[in-house]
């Protein structure tokens, strides 16, 4: 049996092990979207055709699109004719610049593009939310809106729906992210912090250059970087609780041109994660602290300028009590979940209203954005049908006030 078929029966296992609340025929239909996809990946504010093939789905479905001012990215709302509350379900749609290694027969056609963290899974798993929901609209308690978001790999997409104002009226926000290290049918669900914030750095330093023959002529600023590059990976060590978490990572460093010559200037590059807004502080504060001072010791001087990423994802408890037991009802095991140090854009929404991001077991081989990246079929249907079920929940809870 082909890869490709032998995907397709693990999708229908899926579909007929799921809750009965899901549509027959589901899992066949979000496996060949995540697939059309997969296939055709698009970077952060490029995704002009995987929004126009989002919003030719929704309309298929009878969905209505709202009209929002955004180029990339689609807004579509389900329900109103009852009154209520509007609560928000989230996914994002941008792929990243990695070469796929995966061997699909559905792989990527775009040299140097791939859906290496699994949006694509969390679009279509939305888009099958949707579908379902369009079945029940004239039950729902309020209005569910959908969010499908431009540009998270770049951190800046949830600020152009904010800005669209796509988020006005919306009482609560849920998102999801596939885990490959969970199990399919199960979801990681946790209160307070999951993900980290995600700064990023460029440090320059700058000396003065000579013949390589010569350094006493010289203020190297290879050497001052290469002190730096030590020196900062005490700023955890020594400036934060172990009880707390953080990450300080070099992972640039640049300088030079020929082998003998001492050069003018030095520039590193790398990034800082943190759950906590008083260690973000702490830690970028002694971050700038020890560049300018190690550099100075050498006769160098340091600058520092700052690539503001998203703050951390904090989860509104309640929502995640509620998140648990909708998984429960469903059948699906509930884990409380590692908090991850990676950076996701969501955050930016729950500084505006009650959010709550999980993780939806999807059983990989291979970490997020890595070129060999794939996702267990199977958890699609699943994750359609919780989100279904959670926003209709949500819908409830939040009228109950």
């Amino acid at each position: 049996m082909s890869k490709e078929k032998d995907n397709v029966r693990i999708g229908n296992e899926a579909r007929k092990g799921s809750s009965d609340r899901t549509a027959d025929g589901l899992a066949d239909r979000l496996t060949r979207i995540r697939r059309e996809l997969h296939r055709y990946p698009e970077l952060s504010n490029e995704e002009y055709e995987t929004t126009k093939r989002i919003k030719r789905w929704l309309e298929e479905s009878g969905i209505a699109i709202a009209s929002y001012p955004l180029r990339t990215g689609v807004v579509a709302e389900l329900g109103g004719k009852r009154p209520g509350p509007v609560i928000a379900l989230r996914a994002d749609i941008d792929a990243l610049p990695v070469q796929e290694e995966t061997g699909l027969p559905f792989a990527s056609s775009v040299p140097g593009k791939m859906h290496a963290c699994g949006h694509d899974f969390h679009t279509a798993a939305m888009l099958g939310a949707a579908f379902l929901l369009k079945e029940r609209e004239d039950e729902l308690q309020g209005t569910v809106r959908f969010l499908f978001q431009p540009a998270e790999e770049k951190a800046f997409g949830a600020r152009q729906v904010i800005d669209s104002g796509a988020l006005e009226g919306v009482s609560a926000v849920f998102g999801l992210h596939n885990k490959p290290d969970l199990p399919v049918g199960t979801i990681g669900i946790k209160g307070g912090p999951l993900m980290a914030a995600a700064d990023g750095f460029k440090v320059e330093v700058k000396g003065k250059g000579s013949h390589a023959a010569v350094p006493e002529s010289s203020l190297d600023p290879i050497v001052a970087a290469a002190h730096i590059v030590t020196a900062v990976q005490s700023i955890v060590s020594r400036n934060v609780s172990a009880l707390d978490g953080a990450v300080v990572s070099v992972t640039k460093l640049n300088s030079g041109t020929v082998w003998n010559v001492i050069p003018e200037s030095a520039v590193l590059e790398g990034t800082i994660r943190t759950f906590d807004e008083v260690v973000r502080a702490r830690v970028l504060e002694r971050f700038e602290q020890v560049c300018v001072s190690v550099a100075a010791a050498f006769g160098t001087s340091a600058s520092v300028r700052w690539i503001q990423g998203p703050p951390s994802v904090v989860n509104d408890d309640a929502l995640a009590e509620l998140a648990w037991e909708v998984a429960d009802q469903l059948g699906i095991a509930p884990v409380v979940p590692v908090p991850s140090l990676a950076g996701e854009d969501f955050a930016v929404y729950q500084k505006q209203i009650p959010g709550l991001f999980v993780f939806f077991g999807t059983s990989g081989p291979e970490e997020w954005h890595h070129p060999a990246f794939d996702v267990d079929e199977r958890a699609l249907p699943l994750a359609a049908d919780y989100f279904a079920a959670l926003a209709e929940r949500a819908l409830e809870a939040v009228a109950e006030g």
